[in-house]
């Protein structure tokens, strides 16, 4: 009996495409990253618009810098998290790999929730910049892993609305 190959190229149940997927998630929030802290210091702001910002900040904490606050244990707690949603990710990406939204979703969560962990093991935080405004209030400045993942999250809703209607 021939053993199925995770990795295949061939056929609808290929893993290689959602991996890709979260590569170039993982590359484009590293490679923006990079640039952010080579060209500004910390704190930082570049007004690009009357609604945004450019901004370096670094979040201890996670989504709304939950946790921020504490005493250093939430790194390793996040980055054990962010580990272990991925693993669960590349399991539900290989036994779904043919239901194409439900895996785009997972694939920018993925390549959103690696670059994040790379921070925190990296850095200690997560580094931030992108930041918008309206009459004085900001939003939590975030990056594109963070954008990834909420895209992601929104697909993710979506396939279910989508599947209970059928």
């Amino acid at each position: 009996m021939a053993k199925k190959r995770v990795f295949s190229t061939s056929g609808g149940n290929s893993l290689l495409p959602w991996m890709g997927i979260a590569t170039i998630v993982l590359l484009l929030d590293q490679l923006t990253k990079i640039t952010i802290i080579k060209l500004f210091s910390y704190g930082e702001s570049l007004p690009v618009t009357s609604f945004f910002n450019l901004v370096l900040v670094y979040n201890k904490g996670a989504a709304f810098s939950f946790l921020a606050t504490q005493g250093g244990w939430q790194r390793w707690f996040f980055t054990v998290l962010g580990i272990g949603a991925a693993l669960f990710i590349v399991y539900l990406l290989k036994r779904h790999a043919g239901q194409r939204m439900f895996c785009w979703a997972l694939a920018l969560i993925l390549g959103g929730a690696i670059g994040n962990v790379i921070d925190r093991i990296a850095y200690g935080h997560v580094i931030d910049f992108l930041d918008f405004h309206f009459a004085g209030w900001h939003w939590p400045a975030f990056n594109v892993a963070d954008s990834a993942i909420c895209i992601g999250a929104v697909l993710f809703v979506l396939d279910e609305l989508r599947r209970v209607k059928k």
